[in-house]
């Protein structure tokens, strides 16, 4: 891959073919070209390559909240966001837990992601 642009849909295949550090640094290049200032860049950057990760991995519920959240009037690079932002704070309370990680914190997640809208995530 060449290049990123967060609204456009990627082909999975070719996503996933590329390393998992130059996905990072495609995030980050967009960001920097679009002079977007981030308090963390380095996480923005992870948390839009897991969203991607689970969209190009087909990730039934991710690819559904991401249609819906498009179809709520979110741009898609906006629609990402949201679903990062329930992902970024399911890992915070992940880091929280003293208990180790089980598959109730992916179902949780997944629950939370078809709890998203548009309205939630802009009202934050």
């Amino acid at each position: 891959m060449d290049s990123y642009d967060p609204d456009t849909s990627l082909n999975g295949t070719d996503w996933l073919e590329t390393d998992e550090g130059e996905r990072i640094e495609l995030v980050s290049s967009y960001h920097r070209r679009k002079k977007n200032r981030l308090p963390n860049a380095q996480l923005h950057s992870v948390i839009h390559v897991v969203v991607e990760n689970q969209l190009a991995l087909g990730e039934a519920v991710v690819i559904e909240t991401l249609a819906r959240l498009q179809g709520e009037g979110l741009s898609r690079h906006d629609a990402v966001h949201a679903i990062g932002s329930v992902l970024a704070a399911d890992l915070y309370e992940l880091m929280q837990e003293s208990s180790e990680a089980t598959g109730d914190a992916y179902r949780r997640y997944l629950e939370r992601l078809q709890a998203l809208t548009a309205e939630k995530w802009r009202t934050g």
